[in-house]
């Protein structure tokens, strides 16, 4: 057996990835306190980061750090501090979702390993070309991928110096990540910003199926397909859990890395994953791994199923027998949790202790001795120590001045605990710059000869001007509005499905006919419907196209095709712009609905180049892989299968004991999406941010929601072409027409 499977564990806090290191974890993912996707974990200090990271090395298990969070201008000064302090570590790799970030890491610090989160949905092959030219060198792949899926991407992967990721353990999201908005418009949680609040976990009226839980999935385990993911290809086996807490991290970490060695010993695997139901799950699941998309993926209760399943295992004739299990269960993972506690205590993440000797006399060049506990070097000033001239602003060689000079080596593994001055006068002085190279051979010699980077400075961008008044944009779904086109001179865009492959000669027959139309490319696309999409492509060639797939956007770059980048690609700051300008020749882009009105004023449009905004659409809360329907109004099918996606057109809704209700929607060829009852409809920010978009966009696709348009869809666009050009009663006539309405977005950001 060649090729090694390696166990990629979570790391909530410092007990939970000591528990992680101790179980047997390849490497650990772990969040700072800021700029990671679970905000409401512990998290970890970067005061504690080097000793973590001494501490995984010294017990050959790598250390990841999550930056992967969409990230708004006001926070890029904060990230340079960050990462300026990062390139000074010996961190293996950081989790990105951000486009800035991967702009500003493969452009300012190219010494940090980048790898792909699962926010960015990576299932199609183009989206790997797309990752490997941002310098991408691993992805976590999207957790709705079936085994033969995994293994064409991991083929794809390795033919790009990329390693795959799946996550085979731990909690499934019912959306597709990094488009999930649920929790973003219910309460200005944004799942792109760590901060889902999980309401797809939540209690709803209860069902026609007589389900409260109706979008709650069990979790993922893929413990007995050990051998298949193997097989496939895959690089990292992941475990979801940075919210979890040191006695699960364990329990899970421990039981993967023995089915791992069983693997490698060529003994039978294990078949008995009973110590995985006595930690906290819902249940388990390996439904989108097999291609078995069903129904009992479902729970219908979001919290803790180990006693419920102790109690189906059992069978237990009497409560008291019940109770009795319960508390052994309760008992054992006490003893567990105490047990992991003491044996952790071995693990220190204290930083390594340095003294300084700084010793020398005048004429002669400075002597600086560094003593670690396991050994020690000698560094000299390249010219000799001076005497200070009265009357200059020259520092002297004091205590508190190379106190400060020495500081960045704590930003290392190491901490300067003794600084000692022998035989230093107070009137003693070198140039500064030799300070400065004394400081950066310690660190080098410390980080085994690695070049030492001096601090990058946030690049300043330049505003570019409006050359043209903004313009209207609008996108249909209905072959019955392409007339649209002939009635107006608004730009058109016609939305494709999500499963394009059995349409497919009637869509690129369609768009030849009506050259006008715009393509708009979904987010999901996956095996066949990609490679159909592909060839739509190839036969249509359109002039010009708007994608929410970095798969699409990659073989537009190829053809030198135009393209726009959709709403659905998250695009929060200016640097995020210039990735995909510089690096794939985008011509605009939308700016995310998620941001506010402070937030979407601090973004720079590169030159020549369009900004996008929806000021009118129904809310795409998410987009499931799963059938929505099957806990709420039933199907006679227990299983997804191609005759349903292609051809199941059904709506339903559920209401939150807390909101209004929202709409299910499934269409032909799409998958399962979820709306805001109430679409968003903002006219404010034509005046409030006058000089920065260059179109405004309104979607008059047939999503019936509570939002109702009195006036048919080229009266519509006329109200909105006013609107944008500066009539004075637009706004109050547009809030007649269309209503209700929300833009709370709007107003809290992100």
């Amino acid at each position: 057996m060649k090729r090694k499977i390696k166990l990629l564990a979570p790391g909530g806090d410092i007990d939970s990835i000591k528990a992680a290191i101790l179980a047997g974890a390849d490497a650990i993912y772990c969040g700072l306190n800021q700029f990671n996707a679970r905000n409401r974990a512990t998290n970890i200090d970067f005061k504690d980061l080097n000793g973590i990271i001494h501490l995984g090395h010294k017990n050959n298990c790598k250390v990841f750090l999550t930056l992967n969070i969409l990230i708004v201008g006001s926070e890029i000064p904060s990230l340079f501090t960050l990462l300026n302090k990062l390139v000074h570590t010996d961190i293996d790799g950081v989790i990105v979702q951000d486009l800035g970030l991967f702009y500003l890491l493969t452009r300012y610090f190219k010494t940090i390993k980048i790898h792909a989160s699962t926010q960015l949905n990576t299932h199609n092959k183009g989206q790997i070309e797309f990752l490997n030219k941002l310098c991408a060198t691993q992805m976590n792949l999207s957790r709705e991928l079936n085994i033969n899926e995994i293994k064409a991407l991991s083929l794809k992967g390795h033919k790009n110096d990329m390693l795959t990721e799946v996550f085979v353990h731990g909690s499934y999201c019912i959306s597709f990540s990094g488009i999930c908005y649920m929790s973003s418009v219910l309460g200005g949680n944004s799942g792109n910003r760590g901060r889902c609040s999980q309401p797809c976990r939540d209690r709803y009226l209860s069902t026609l199926e007589k389900n409260n839980f109706p979008l709650n999935l069990k979790d993922n385990s893929a413990y007995f397909d050990l051998k298949e993911l193997y097989d496939a290809g895959v690089d990292y086996i992941k475990i979801e859990g940075r919210m979890k807490r040191l006695d699960y991290v364990y329990t899970v970490v421990n039981c993967w890395k023995k089915q791992i060695q069983r693997f490698y010993d060529q003994t039978p695997l294990n078949k008995d994953n009973s110590d995985l139901y006595k930690v906290f799950n819902r249940d388990f699941s390996n439904g989108y791994l097999i291609g078995d998309i069903n129904k009992e993926m479902f729970i219908d209760n979001p919290r803790d199923n180990s006693i419920k399943h102790l109690s189906v295992i059992n069978s237990y004739s009497t409560q008291k027998k019940l109770e009795q299990d319960k508390l052994a269960l309760y008992e054992e993972k006490k003893e567990i949790t105490a047990d992991v506690k003491n044996k952790i205590k071995s693990l220190n993440i204290d930083k390594v202790p340095l003294t300084v000797s700084i010793s020398g006399k005048l004429n002669t060049p400075l002597t600086v001795l560094i003593r670690t506990p396991d050994s020690s070097f000698t560094i000299f000033s390249k010219t000799p120590l001076a005497l200070k001239k009265k009357n200059t602003i020259t520092k002297c060689l004091t205590y508190n001045f190379l106190l400060e000079r020495l500081k960045p080596i704590n930003d290392t593994q190491y901490c300067l605990q003794h600084l000692e001055l022998e035989n230093i006068e107070k009137d003693f002085f070198i140039p500064f710059k030799e300070i400065t190279f004394i400081k950066n051979r310690i660190l080098s010699i410390l980080k085994d000869s690695k070049e030492i980077l001096e601090p990058v400075e946030v690049p300043f961008l330049n505003k570019h001007k409006i050359k043209k008044p903004p313009t209207l944009s609008v996108l249909i779904s209905s072959k019955n509005d392409a007339n649209l086109c002939n009635n107006t001179s608004t730009d058109i865009f016609f939305q494709l499905p999500d499963c394009l492959q059995n349409e497919l000669s009637k869509f690129i027959d369609f768009f030849l006919k009506n050259k006008k139309l715009i393509p708009w490319f979904p987010s999901v696309l996956i095996g066949e419907n990609y490679m159909a999409a592909l060839k739509f492509l190839e036969q249509v060639n359109p002039k010009l196209l708007v994608t929410n797939n970095t798969g699409i956007a990659y073989k537009a770059y190829e053809k030198k095709i135009p393209w726009i980048a959709g709403p659905y690609l998250n695009i929060v700051n200016s640097f995020s712009l210039l990735c995909i300008k510089e690096n794939f020749n985008s011509c605009g882009s939308f700016i995310s609905n998620e941001i506010s009105k402070y937030q979407i004023k601090s973004i720079i449009s590169p030159e020549n180049f369009k900004l996008y905004y929806r000021i009118y659409h129904p809310i795409l809360m998410m987009t499931s892989r799963q059938c929505l329907h099957h806990q709420v109004i039933g199907c006679e099918k227990n299983a997804i299968d191609a005759d349903c996606v292609q051809n199941c057109n059904k709506s339903s809704s559920i209401t939150h004991l807390k909101n209004e209700p929202f709409l299910i929607k499934k269409t032909k060829g799409n998958y399962h999406r979820i709306y805001n009852c109430n679409n968003f409809l903002n006219t404010d920010i034509v005046t409030d941010l006058p000089d920065i978009f260059s179109s405004y966009f309104i979607d008059l696709r047939d999503i019936k929601t509570k939002t109702k348009m009195n006036l048919n869809k080229l009266k519509i666009i006329r109200l909105f072409e006013n609107l944008i050009h500066g009539a004075l009663d637009s706004k109050k006539e547009l809030k007649n027409v269309i209503h209700p309405t929300t833009h709370v977005q709007y107003t809290k950001g992100i």
